[in-house]
């Protein structure tokens, strides 16, 4: 079995597009997607389109996904509301939390919190990877083999103790973020291609490639900086925050 997942859309139309085409190539026999479809300044319309058109057999809620259709929204979902139909907002809030695919275990962020990372941890003004123990803690009760996660947009597979893999595709259109506040950090990925995972079942067990697709970021530069999103325009061209 060959099964691709996406996570952590965000709205980014031209990213989502290289995707899809790229996973033509790949001739998955299941695609699923870990949320956070639409909130952020990128061309939201035209993601909706997108999705509607594409072959996702299975999809769970997003964090962002959650606020949109339910609140409170935050900027990035401020951002995308006006771009979304009530039947959309409908069908988020429709969504299941978590999903079972066969061997394979859907989530956002963790089984029990869409809004907590599984495999990071926050370390100074960014994320770093969290200790075994507590990973592997969040995944009792699991019976699956292969564990699903988003989030962090963080692309990132971690093998527990019993051999189990949770995998986290990282983001397929916003390679980094900013969150504000007291305590703030930021995170991003040093790359701005379009990634998602392909995951091969055989007779050794499941096997995980993270892929990165370059794109065209060009015009979702354009639309952010024009919409006063500056942090996402550089992470979009460059993959970084805060530096080049």
């Amino acid at each position: 079995m060959r099964l691709a997942v996406l996570s952590d859309i965000h709205g980014n139309a031209d990213a989502l597009a290289a995707v899809l085409a790229d996973l033509k190539g790949q001739a998955p026999d299941a695609v699923v997607n870990l949320g956070d479809l639409y909130a952020g300044p990128l061309d939201v319309a035209r993601t909706c389109d997108l999705l509607a058109g594409a072959r996702i057999d299975l999809t769970v809620r997003g964090n962002h996904d959650r606020m949109l259709a339910l609140g409170p929204r935050k900027p990035w979902d401020a951002a995308a509301l006006p771009h979304l139909t009530q039947a959309t907002l409908t069908a988020l809030a429709a969504l299941p939390a978590t999903a079972v695919l066969g061997d394979v275990f859907l989530c956002h962020g963790t089984p029990q919190d869409d809004a907590t990372f599984w495999l990071e941890q926050r370390s100074g003004r960014g994320l770093v990877r969290a200790p075994l123990a507590r990973i592997e803690a969040l995944a009792q009760g699991l019976a699956q083999r292969v564990l699903l996660c988003g989030h962090s947009h963080v692309a990132r597979t971690v093998r527990l103790g019993d051999g189990r893999l949770v995998v986290n595709p990282g983001s397929v259109g916003c390679p980094g973020y900013q969150v504000p506040g007291t305590d703030p950090y930021a995170v991003c990925s040093g790359s701005n291609h379009a990634v998602y995972a392909v995951l091969d079942h055989g007779p050794a067990g499941w096997t995980v490639a993270h892929r990165q697709v370059p794109y065209d970021t060009a015009p979702a530069v354009a639309l952010a900086r024009a919409r006063g999103f500056d942090d996402w325009a550089q992470v979009l061209a460059t993959g970084w925050l805060g530096e080049t």
